[in-house]
């Protein structure tokens, strides 16, 4: 009576342990066996119940349902041979054909066999499959079809199956979902959310006790577990996909909201979905905590598709290539199951960049010039279409363009990058000028060529006309713009005698900052300090010291809001210069400066304690000493120098 209360409340766990204990007196005991194989079904540890289930089997030969449990768990746990050899021995028996039909069809779909799934499934929605196959499951016929549509990447066709199927049978979470994510798959961001919606305020409605949002809202909350509710109700499958799509949408903030949106849950009580979802939008924030995550993942069966690709791309993005080297070469069989041939190709001439530098070039160039005819082909059938004025022709030849052409981007700066480490800018221009054709009118392309041309610094008219138009794209929320092409373009102004310009920009940013700032006085906020650093660092460069270490001091005041890493990453150089120069008694500064970049360095040294000095890699084994990387202990470090040079320590 006690096992059977705490089954009625969901207390699993405990079930599991008093059901142990009892096992121990009597191991052969079905009743007990049954529960908690149940038990252990019902808490997702599938190996175990299988176990449970199996025994049985053994037991008791003439149950056949038994052997039907163990196939189910064990395509549960995704040991899928040993699943199939149960299963075949049940087919013979024709109150489990359809039943054994259905899990053999799922059981080679998640292998990924499926002309083998799609046989089966047309077999039970023909009759073949027993007198439960036909009629009342025919709308289950549609769902596996529409599955295996979406699979073969007809996602149209999927949307279709999936629609009918959800008129036909009423509202339900786990087919609204199918849906949401076939309209995502073919880029129908807007349907695809619609439907994540309906998921999540039904959610909401109908079991309050889950907690939606809570976290976000900072509220300490219990975790709610992985109970049948929450898995019935697909809201973690519905935010995990809402946050891919704003992802997608580069609503990084937005993204990561919707993640702590859902009921919350320990961490190792994640699925490996969220897991990955965590690792990759929280990146830029917490690195190490990503590369822990996805690492992880790597090692479990199954691990997300996507895992495998995003974590080398990662490494590369960080500059691990050795790394990314050893995992490639130590999982060559998931390359050919998880890598297309473009990101394999893509991701191999990056790794060799670092060693052979030309030969890597010469990779990309084949890659690059793959792609420009695969441009052109379906620029030529964009033309037809719309010559046809076929609107399905057209939305499908503009969504593959679109495919192809955030293929190129990364092959073509990875191109330009060679050449932009040697510093060499008129060959990177020369790169992107060749590329003008098909890129003029993506943002990453027009923002590269900006900074290059910026580089050269000969070119500050050309850079202004490539600056301008992302500035004023994004005019009436300027600090949505990246500080340094604000800056960027200050300094073009500036050089080309357009100081107007440049101080209508910069009041402009000041402006939207002390809005934020009356909005949020807590939030630090770089644009404008930054642009006075550049600034400051610009004519610092060109010798007038005085007057850019004034605007560098002036631009980190108040510190508590303007110092930061970033910030005192550009104000160290123009010190370190200022000294070196001074150094070598090439320059000579009045003393009143002198006192002012002292009197700096001591509010640095105040207000920069727990400020890191920098950024560590993520992966680096050997961590700097904590109270060595900060703002304060460099701030001491320069005013020592300071005091040395001009002999104020003697």
């Amino acid at each position: 009576a006690v096992v059977y209360r705490l089954i009625r409340d969901a207390r699993y766990a405990e079930a599991v342990q008093l059901l142990g204990r009892e096992l121990q007196r009597s191991p052969r005991s079905r009743a007990g066996l049954s529960l908690l194989g149940y038990c252990y079904y019902r808490l997702q540890e599938f190996a175990l119940a299988a176990e449970c289930y199996e025994q049985l089997g053994q037991l008791h030969p003439e149950l056949e349902q038994y052997r039907l449990y163990q196939a189910q768990a064990l395509y549960k746990a995704c040991l899928y041979p040993e699943a199939t050899r149960v299963a075949f021995l049940l087919l013979d028996n024709p109150a489990y054909h359809s039943r054994v039909l259905r899990l053999q069809a799922a059981i080679k779909y998640s292998e990924g066999d499926l002309p083998g799934s799609r046989s089966l499934v047309e077999q039970l929605l023909s009759g073949e499959g027993g007198e439960e196959s036909g009629g009342e499951n025919e709308t289950d016929g549609q769902v596996n079809l529409g599955c295996l549509l979406y699979k073969e990447g007809q996602y149209e066709a999927a949307c279709s199956k999936f629609f009918a199927a959800l008129q036909a049978s009423g509202y339900q979470p786990d087919l609204s979902y199918n849906l949401a994510l076939a309209y995502y798959s073919s880029r129908q961001y807007a349907s695809a959310l619609k439907h994540i919606a309906e998921i999540i305020e039904r959610g909401i409605r109908q079991h309050p006790e889950l907690g939606v949002g809570m976290t976000t809202e900072g509220f300490d909350v219990r975790s709610v577990g992985n109970t049948l509710v929450l898995h019935q109700t697909a809201l973690v499958e519905a935010f995990n996909l809402k946050a891919a799509i704003e992802y997608q949408l580069r609503n990084y903030e937005v993204a990561q909201e919707t993640l702590t949106d859902m009921p919350p849950r320990a961490e190792e009580e994640l699925d490996p979905v969220t897991l990955h979802n965590q690792a990759l939008m929280n990146m830029d924030a917490r690195p190490t905590e990503g590369f822990e995550k996805l690492q992880f993942l790597l090692q479990q069966n199954p691990f997300p598709p996507e895992t495998f690709g995003n974590l080398l791309l990662l490494y590369c993005k960080y500059e691990y290539f050795d790394l990314a080297a050893d995992v490639l070469a130590e999982n060559a069989h998931l390359t050919y199951k998880f890598l297309t041939p473009y990101l394999y190709e893509f991701l191999d001439a990056v790794i060799t960049c670092q060693t052979a530098p030309e030969e890597a070039f010469i990779k990309l160039d084949g890659l690059a010039g793959m792609l420009t005819e695969q441009l052109r082909r379906l620029t030529k059938q964009v033309q037809e279409a719309r010559h046809n004025r076929d609107d399905e022709a057209i939305k499908k030849a503009v969504n593959e363009y679109d495919e192809t052409m955030e293929k190129y981007i990364p092959v073509l700066m990875a191109q330009a990058k060679i050449y932009w480490n040697l510093e060499n800018y008129p060959m990177v221009e020369k790169i992107f000028r060749k590329s003008v054709e098909f890129c003029n009118d993506h943002d990453v392309w027009k923002l590269n060529v900006a900074h290059v041309l910026f580089m050269q610094e000969n070119k500050y008219k050309e850079a202004i006309g490539f600056y301008e138009p992302i500035v004023k794209k994004h005019y009436d929320n300027i600090l949505n713009v990246s500080a340094i092409v604000l800056a960027n373009l200050c300094v073009s102004y500036i050089m080309t005698s357009q100081n107007e310009e440049a101080e209508e920009l910069m009041r402009k940013i000041e402006k939207e900052e002390e809005q934020l700032s009356y909005d949020n006085p807590n939030r630090k906020m770089y644009h404008l300090c930054i642009v006075n650093l550049v600034i400051g660092t610009l004519y610092c460069a060109k010798g007038n010291y005085e007057f850019g270490i004034s605007r560098v001091i002036k631009s980190l005041e108040p510190y508590n809001k303007k110092l930061g890493t970033d910030t005192w990453y550009y104000a160290k150089r123009c010190f370190l210069s200022l000294l070196e120069n001074m150094s070598k008694h090439m320059i000579v500064i009045h003393d009143s400066v002198i006192q002012e970049c002292v009197q700096f360095l001591g509010h640095c040294e105040l207000y920069g304690t727990n400020i890191p000095a920098v950024i560590e890699q993520p992966l680096e084994e050997e961590r700097m000493h904590v109270g060595k990387n900060t703002v304060t202990d460099e701030s001491r470090q320069l005013k020592a120098l300071i005091y040395e040079i001009i002999g104020w320590n003697k």
